[in-house]
């Protein structure tokens, strides 16, 4: 699809934490010429920032810098929303600080709001970070805990997903302490995250989802012995998911289900709780991760690797991460697109 086509999606990205890789990889995304032809860029940042992410890259920027208030729709060139919110020499590169984490949470609100009112249909951002993020606003846990924030949403329908090469990573309990994750697998929670992997995987292009499920205990509990979650609150959420017509399948011991997974048996390997997938897919491949949010009204992207304070300002930032996100994000918000228009 080419960026004059006026079906083409638009996508929202804002530039992450400006004293690690966030600016960059921002102006290597607004370069790269299969993602202008995938979609329609809205960059959210400052001006300044961005031309210095360009600077540590080595190229100039191609694009129409426009301002608070003006139209944002994109031509033949990407837009860049300029909010002037932040002189990049006030910033030291590689360590977290408040006007770090203040000009990332600006960036992320405005580009959900440009998405939660229409003028995009997807939201990426380049990495942030969350230290730096809290400095500036205490509440903040996670990004999907702030777009629910910024959103108006007391029940958070949304859950995190990790992607790489084609296979997804999905989990029912994300950033708690591993001490309460016993208690927060239910026969619910197991149903409805079965559904939301499935229906999210249908909405980038999946027809007929995988589904792996792992166990929440070794060897998935070993008939009982070690627990009896897999067998009385598991199992049976999976056979419920079935029954709705879901291809799902498991509780399987989970040092071995991303084994099977890898070998292309499943699309999608939903995990009881954080490390337990992050862990998996991070060693399969760091630097091409995507990390998905989904469950809102419209998709969120961004790479999984981190700011990378170690590397800011260096201009070596691999791009292959958040190219894969704002190639997903693509996908998904032309997907959405078309649906809205067939409505």
């Amino acid at each position: 699809m080419s960026l004059t086509t006026s079906t083409a999606p638009v996508l929202a990205v804002a530039i992450g934490d400006p004293a690690g890789i966030g600016p960059e990889l921002a102006a290597k995304a607004v370069m790269d010429p299969e993602i202008r032809a995938s979609a329609r860029l809205i960059i959210v940042g400052d001006a300044r920032v961005l031309e210095q992410g360009a600077a540590q890259a080595g190229f100039a920027l191609d694009v129409d810098v426009r301002q608070p208030g003006q139209d944002l729709t994109p031509g033949n060139r990407p837009v860049l929303l300029d909010l002037g919110h932040l002189d990049p020499d006030a910033i030291t590169l590689g360590k977290a600080q408040r006007a770090g984490g203040a000009f990332a949470l600006r960036n992320l609100r405005e580009a959900i709001q440009l998405a939660a009112s229409g003028e995009a249909d997807a939201v990426c951002f380049t990495p942030f970070n969350k230290a730096a993020m809290r400095m500036e606003h205490p509440p903040y846990d996670d990004e999907i805990g702030y777009t629910a924030e910024v959103l108006g949403l007391t029940d958070v329908p949304a859950k995190e997903f990790n992607i790489l090469d084609g296979l997804w990573n999905a989990r029912i309990t994300s950033h708690v302490p591993l001490s309460a994750v016993a208690s927060l697998i239910t026969y619910d929670a197991v149903l409805e995250g079965l559904r939301l992997t499935d229906r999210s995987l249908k909405d980038s292009g999946f027809p007929t989802p995988r589904i792996a499920v792992a166990g929440l205990n070794p060897h998935a509990g070993d008939g009982g012995n070690f627990g009896h979650e897999d067998d009385a609150i598991i199992a049976p959420a999976v056979e419920a998911a079935k029954r709705e017509g879901i291809v799902a399948d498991g509780p399987f011991p989970p040092d071995t289900v991303f084994v099977r997974a890898t070998k292309g048996a499943f699309d999608a390997v939903l995990t009881m709780y954080h490390d337990q997938g992050q862990i998996a897919m991070k060693l399969i491949g760091f630097d091409r991760g995507v990390t998905l949010l989904g469950g809102f009204p419209f998709p969120i992207c961004t790479p999984a690797h981190g700011s990378a304070y170690d590397i800011a300002g260096q201009g070596i930032a691999g791009t292959g991460a958040t190219r894969a996100a704002l190639l997903l994000a693509a996908r998904m918000g032309a997907q959405r697109r078309a649906m809205k228009a067939a409505a």
